[in-house]
C-alpha cells in the first residue's frame, strides 16, 4: 500500500478523530466523545504502521501531533477525579435511574407496600408486629423512642459521640445495601427478599412506636435522613435486579457474559447507593439526634425528600447520555 492509499483509506476516520479532540480542546465536545479512546488506539496503531513502513516525516508527523493531543485529553480526563465525581453525581447517576424507571418502581413496590401495610396493621392487630420484632425488638424501640430525652440518652450511651454512631450507621447501612445487591445473583429473588424484609421490620418498628412509644421522637429523628437511605435501598436494589434479570433472561449471549455485562451497567446505580447511603449516616449522625424543634426537622426531612425527586426527574437531562 502507498503512503497516497494509505491516507485516503484513513482521512475520513482521522478526521472524524480531529474533530472530537478540536471540540474538546475548546471546552465544547461534539461526536461520539466515549469513542475516544477506542479511537485513540486505532490512531497510535496507524502511526506505528506509517513509522514501519516509513511513510514520510509530513504523515508521521501529523498523526503523532494526533496522538499527543488525544493523549492529553484522555490523561486529563482520567486525572480529573472531582470532575468525574462531580459529573457523576449531577448527570450520570440520575440518568442510570431514569434508564431502569420499570426497576425503580418495582424495587420502590417490594419496600413500601410491605412497609406500609405493617405499619398500619398496629391499629388493627398488633400480633403482627410482635411476630416480626419479637420481645428484645420492641424493649429497644421502648427504650430508644419512649420519649425525646430517652432516645438522646440511649444514643449517647450507645455510641458515644456523634462520630462514633456515622460509623455506626456507616456500617449497618452499607452491609443492608450489600446484601440486598449481592441479593441478585439469586436470580433477583433474593433482592426482592431482602427489600420485603426490611420494609416489613421498619415498618413494624414505626408501627410499634406509633402504638406503644412516642411517635414524634421517632419520626423527628428519621425524618432527615430517610430520603437518603430509603433511596439508597432501592437504587441497590435496583443494580441487584440488573444481575438477576441477566440470569433469568441472558438472549443470545451465555449467562456468564450476560452476568458480566449486567454487573458493568449497573456500577452506575451501585456507586449511587453508596453515594446516598454515605450521606444518609452523615445526617444520622450528626443531624437527627440534635434537640432542635420537631418543625424544623420535619422541614428539612420533606425538603430532602422533595429535592431527591426533583433530582431524579430533571438531573442530567440536558447532559450527554451516559455511556
Amino acid at each position: 500500500m502507498t503512503v497516497g492509499d494509505f491516507e485516503h483509506k484513513n482521512a475520513a476516520r482521522w478526521a472524524e478523530y480531529e474533530a472530537v479532540v478540536t471540540s474538546m480542546e475548546k471546552g465544547k465536545p461534539m461526536g461520539e466523545v466515549d469513542q475516544l479512546p477506542r479511537r485513540f488506539r486505532e490512531l497510535c496503531l496507524d502511526l506505528s504502521l506509517a513509522e514501519s513502513r516509513f511513510y514520510g516525516e509530513r504523515l508521521t508527523e501529523r498523526l503523532n501531533g494526533l496522538v499527543i493531543r488525544g493523549y492529553k485529553l484522555i490523561y486529563r480526563r482520567r486525572r480529573g477525579g472531582w470532575e468525574s465525581v462531580v459529573r457523576f453525581a449531577a448527570v450520570e447517576f440520575p440518568q442510570a435511574v431514569r434508564r431502569d424507571a420499570a426497576l425503580f418502581w418495582l424495587c420502590n413496590a417490594a419496600f413500601w407496600l410491605p412497609f406500609f401495610a405493617m405499619m398500619f396493621s398496629a391499629h388493627h392487630d398488633i400480633a403482627w408486629i410482635q411476630s416480626v420484632l419479637g420481645a428484645e425488638g420492641m424493649a429497644s424501640m421502648e427504650q430508644m423512642y419512649g420519649s425525646k430525652e430517652d432516645q438522646i440518652a440511649f444514643l449517647r450511651s450507645e455510641y458515644g459521640s456523634n462520630f462514633m454512631m456515622f460509623c455506626f450507621y456507616i456500617f449497618n447501612n452499607v452491609a443492608i445495601d450489600f446484601r440486598i445487591f449481592a441479593g441478585g445473583m439469586v436470580a433477583g429473588i433474593g433482592t426482592l427478599f431482602f427489600l420485603l424484609f426490611n420494609g416489613l421490620h421498619i415498618g413494624a418498628a414505626a408501627g410499634y412506636v406509633n402504638h406503644a412509644g412516642n411517635p414524634e421522637s421517632f419520626w423527628t429523628f428519621v425524618a432527615g435522613h430517610s430520603s437518603f437511605e430509603l433511596l439508597g435501598m432501592v437504587c441497590a436494589g435496583m443494580a441487584g435486579m440488573r444481575l438477576g434479570l441477566a440470569i433469568l433472561r441472558p438472549g443470545r449471549m451465555t449467562r456468564p457474559r450476560a452476568l458480566a455485562l449486567a454487573a458493568k451497567s449497573a456500577l452506575p446505580l451501585i456507586y449511587g447507593a453508596a453515594l446516598l447511603t454515605f450521606l444518609a449516616a452523615v445526617v444520622e449522625g450528626f443531624w437527627s439526634a440534635q434537640p432542635l424543634p420537631s418543625a424544623v426537622k420535619y422541614s428539612v426531612g420533606i425538603t430532602f425528600w422533595v429535592l431527591h425527586a426533583v433530582y431524579f426527574l430533571f438531573a442530567g437531562k440536558g447532559g450527554a447520555r451516559a455511556a
